[in-house]
Order: C-alpha cells, then structure tokens, then sequence
C-alpha cells in the first residue's frame, strides 16, 4: 500500500476516487499532519501556513511525490527535497483564470477611476462626468512573467486592443529578452508582474526600473510582494512619479493597518485576494492530483513538476 497524506478537507473531492493501492490518512490539524508526515509516501501537506508545511516537509523521510495547490512555492525546503529525490507538482494555472480577470478588472478600474463611481453611489450622488478617462484601447503593456497567467492576461488584453508586450528568454515578436526590458520601460501604460518568486526575480521593479516608467504608468502585482522594493514603490507613488499601482500582493501580508498604501489616492490594495476570485480551485485541483496518481502508479512523469533549481 502506498501511503497519501493529505487535507481533510479535501477527502469529499479525493476519496471516493482514490484506488485500493492507496491507503488515504488526512490530516485535520496540523499536531496530526506533523504525527503522519513521517510515514507519507504521497504528500498533500497545504496548509496556510507554509512554515508548518516546510516542518512537515521535513518530517517526511519517505516522501517521493509532494502535491500543492499552491503556484508559489518559497519558504518550502526546495533543497531538501532535491537532496531526497522528491517530486514536486505544484498549482500552476489552477487559478490563472481569476487571476488574469484579476488583471484586467484592476486595469479598467484604474482607468476609468470606478473606486470614485462606487464612493459617489455610497454617497448618493450622481456625477455628471467620469472620473477616469483612460482608455485600454491603443494603450501599451509590459507583461513580466510568461506564464499560464501572463499568457492568459495577454489573450485578454488583446481583445481590448491592447498593444501587448511580453518578456521571456526566448526572442520573437511582442517579445522583449531579460536583458532588454528595463531599457524600454518607459514605452509602456502598464507594467504587469506574474513572475514566480525567486531569487532572480526578489527586488526586480527598484527604484531604478520605478523611476525609468512613464509618469503616467500603472504598476500591476499579482506575483508576490518581493519582487518590488516597496520602499521605493511608496516614494515614486507619493512623488507622483508614476501613475499609481493595483496590488494584489504586498510585504508583509498582511499589510499592517498604519501602512502608507492603505490610504494612497493612486493605489489600489486587493488584499492577495486574486486567487481567491473563484468557485473551482479545488474541483480542479482534486481532478489534477487524480490524474496525476494514475501516472505516479504508472510510472509516468507528473505534471507541472516544479524545477527545484529554478524554484518553480
């Protein structure tokens, strides 16, 4: 019998399906996941707390195949599980639906200056004129992060006539190379981050690249909040030297109470909610890790297997 340790709250989605080779132990709290862990062949270990996870991580000595809804993976023992051998499939593209709406609705939000709209109709008040202008249509945007997300978000912006922008390794038209796209970020309306947080990416929108945007340019962070020093992002947004932000993620989250980008008149803080937009991610997911465990039995690669030297 192989082992799988995982969640309990999602055995409805997962246990009727589950074959006769599998012996199913979930985990309610986390003292049991971190009892269970040791003896875990198959790991399901999400938890909201990803120091409880890498501790459990840790723990499982037996584990060949760790399975996560979670896209981003920092802050677990990705060395470790190289070390051991572990395979790591991951939540890539289970919610890159929402979170591309995600995108798109911060964009037409800021563009059409909507928190103003609903803040009048709290008020009873009827405005006689718009208070955004800008139009998506003919706009230009930097899309950093090709992912399954950054893919989708470029499918949508392009419906919405969009000049679309996006960088990756590879060179081609729409395509800017690693090396090239800070040189050019002042062409762009929007810069959108979807990249996985790694050490290559922590940091990467400073004040350097902040101060190389236009003045009217809108920073748009789905990714994670380390790959802008945010620092600098509240001095360049307070000095109006861009245009304003749509965050979805910040440093740290939550973000206190007393912190600048609460209150800021050019930023719109969604509280990570992105992924959150949605009715399916677990459907989904339990339909990925089925079919995911009838390649494990087979002998087949998984699929997405995170790359433990990459980090995604």
């Amino acid at each position: 019998m192989t082992i799988l340790v995982m969640n309990a709250l999602a055995a409805p989605l997962i246990q009727p399906y589950l074959p006769d080779w599998v012996d199913a132990r979930f985990f309610r709290h986390t003292d049991e996941l971190l009892v269970m862990a040791p003896e875990a062949e198959i790991g399901w270990f999400d938890l909201d707390d990803k120091a409880v996870m890498a501790e459990a991580i840790t723990r499982a000595t037996k584990l060949k195949w760790l399975t996560s809804i979670y896209a981003g993976i920092d802050g677990l023992p990705l060395t470790l599980m190289a070390e051991r051998g572990v395979v790591m499939t991951n939540g890539v593209g289970i919610n890159a639906v929402t979170i591309a709406e995600y995108v798109v609705m911060g964009m037409l939000n800021v563009a059409k200056g909507y928190r103003e709209v609903v803040r009048a109709q709290e008020r009873h008040e009827w405005l006689n004129d718009s208070p955004g202008k800008v139009e998506l249509g003919g706009s230009k945007a930097l899309i950093l992060g090709y992912g399954e997300i950054g893919q989708r978000v470029d499918r949508m912006l392009t419906a919405f006539d969009v000049d679309v922008v996006k960088v990756r390794r590879s060179a081609g038209e729409g395509v800017l190379t690693p090396d090239q796209w800070r040189a050019r970020l002042g062409e762009f309306d929007w810069v959108i981050l979807a990249v996985p947080a790694t050490a290559e990416t922590d940091g990467m929108m400073g004040a350097a690249e902040l101060a190389g945007m236009k003045p009217s340019a809108v920073l748009v962070n789905i990714a994670r909040g380390s790959v802008v020093d945010q620092d600098a992002l509240v001095t360049a947004l307070t000095e109006k030297r861009i245009g304003g932000a749509f965050l979805d993620v910040t440093t740290p989250e939550p973000l206190p109470a007393g912190h600048p980008l609460w209150s800021m008149p050019n930023v719109h803080v969604t509280m990570h909610l992105s992924g959150r937009a949605q009715s399916q991610m677990f459907q989904r997911s339990g339909a990925r890790f089925l079919e995911n465990l009838a390649r494990y039995k087979r002998g087949e690669p998984l699929t997405p297997q995170v790359d433990f030297a990459l980090g995604y």
